[in-house]
């Protein structure tokens, strides 16, 4: 069958598209949020599960950093299934799995109470999270991609990012309201423990929706005219033209570790541990910036399906590469007003990065190895640029007692990301192919 001909054949309807579109984006909610908020909780966990080391951060970094190491394991193996069985099933393993994870760690016993036998439990659910999360970020973009209708790809596909990214700021409004609230003794008490419980009623939730949706189009043709791979992985690694798009999949997105992981995930770290904030003022300048990103994602989303997706990747790469000094140093004048400005200013040009970026690579594979292939590339990226950034900052800081480290880190990722982009072959204007 040719490309054009499935692809008219997977036509999707709007109201169905909006549903499943909507379907996903909850999932997303759910899984994000449980995965963001250790970052977010990272000074309090320090205090509560190492209580006697001068290293406390960099120790929970590190256990933050183990498990996205854990995230192309999970890429391999939901990935693998996923392109084997359906990305429905996959999807809700994936949030069943995390939601369990999360919410055990709001049970865990302290250090005071079982000693090193707690931070050890804590990084082991933590690996659990991070291949949940593995097998989730290429599942849920291609599930929602194969959903979408023609020429709108880049818009529904941008309505996760901003569920994941509401997500990042329900957690820190969630932790600055806790913290205001509390005070520093009543969270390392008990308080740190209710938002991760938190992932049992939006665990339930996702899983409810996740349940009554139907798998793609594009996968439940291919599964009926028998055209699945027996080996998904295998056989993108035996093409030359999947190998070049996994390594492109692995360098395009390098941004999302000064953009994700630094802005956002540490930033409320930074800004108290080393401009000295007050922690509820780094949460709050990071929740503001997460407004604005929320707001610029489906714009740039929709721009993606006019002008291509090269062409605003590329763009918000060069945006980053000329801004990034120079918003953080707004951001290190200690003045919360022009912080904001500088964090926000950031958060809209990554925008046209992270609201881009998964479009981009579920169009680089077709639907027989995509969720294997997208997913490996993609995870193995996060996990050496993404996962280790808050752990490489408050290492480089510390030894370097230099506080403008996470802009270099900025400027460098975006340089790298418009290198890669720029080997890409845009195929925004294109259907999703089958082979």
């Amino acid at each position: 069958m040719s490309t054009v001909a499935s692809s008219q054949s997977n036509v999707v309807d709007p109201r169905t598209a909006r549903k499943v579109t909507l379907a996903g984006c909850v999932g997303i909610f759910a899984e994000l949020y449980d995965n963001g908020i250790f970052g977010f909780m990272a000074g309090t966990l320090a205090a509560v599960f190492f209580p006697d080391s001068a290293n406390a951060v960099m120790l929970v970094f590190v256990g933050y950093a183990i498990s996205f190491f854990f995230r192309p394991l999970g890429g391999i193996i939901c990935g693998h299934l996923g392109d084997r069985i359906g990305r429905q099933r996959m999807l809700v393993f994936v949030i069943m799995l995390i939601s369990v994870a999360t919410a055990a760690i709001g049970l865990l016993p302290t250090y005071a109470a079982i000693g090193i036998a707690a931070p050890i439990l804590l990084i082991l659910l933590r690996v659990l999270q991070g291949f949940s999360v593995g097998g989730e970020a290429a599942g849920a973009m291609t599930f929602l991609a194969e959903h979408a209708p023609p020429g709108k790809r880049g818009l529904y596909t941008s309505y996760a990012q901003i569920a994941s990214f509401l997500s990042l700021l329900t957690g820190t409004l969630i932790a600055a309201a806790m913290t205001s609230g509390l005070g520093a003794e009543r969270m390392q008490s008990f308080g740190w423990r209710i938002p991760f419980l938190l992932a049992i009623p939006l665990g339930i939730t996702g899983l409810y929706i996740r349940r009554r949706i139907s798998d793609t189009p594009n996968f439940t043709r291919l599964q009926e005219e028998g055209g699945l791979a027996r080996n998904p992985l295998k056989e993108a690694f035996s093409s030359p033209r999947h190998r070049r798009a996994m390594l492109l999949a692995l360098f395009i997105p390098l941004m999302n570790g000064s953009g994700y992981y630094v802005l956002f995930t540490y930033m409320p770290t930074f800004m108290s541990k080393e401009l000295h904030f007050g922690k509820v003022e780094g949460l709050l300048v990071t929740a503001v910036s997460l407004v604005a990103i929320s707001v610029a994602i489906p714009f740039m989303g929709a721009l993606s399906d006019k002008v291509g997706r090269k062409k605003v990747i590329a763009g918000a790469a060069i945006a980053m590469a000329l801004a990034g000094v120079p918003c953080y140093l707004l951001i290190g004048t200690g003045n919360v007003a022009l912080a904001i400005v500088g964090a926000s200013v950031m958060a809209v040009i990554f925008a046209g990065h992270t609201g881009v970026i998964h479009i981009l690579l579920v169009e680089l594979f077709p639907t027989r190895v995509r969720y294997s292939a997208y997913g490996l590339g993609y995870n193995i990226s996060s996990a050496v640029f993404g996962g280790t950034a808050p752990l490489l900052m408050t290492f480089l800081i510390g030894q370097t007692g230099d506080v403008h480290i996470p802009a270099y880190y900025a400027v460098l990722t975006a340089l790298g990301t418009l290198i890669a982009v720029s080997r890409v072959r845009d195929r925004a204007h294109e259907p999703l192919h089958d082979a």
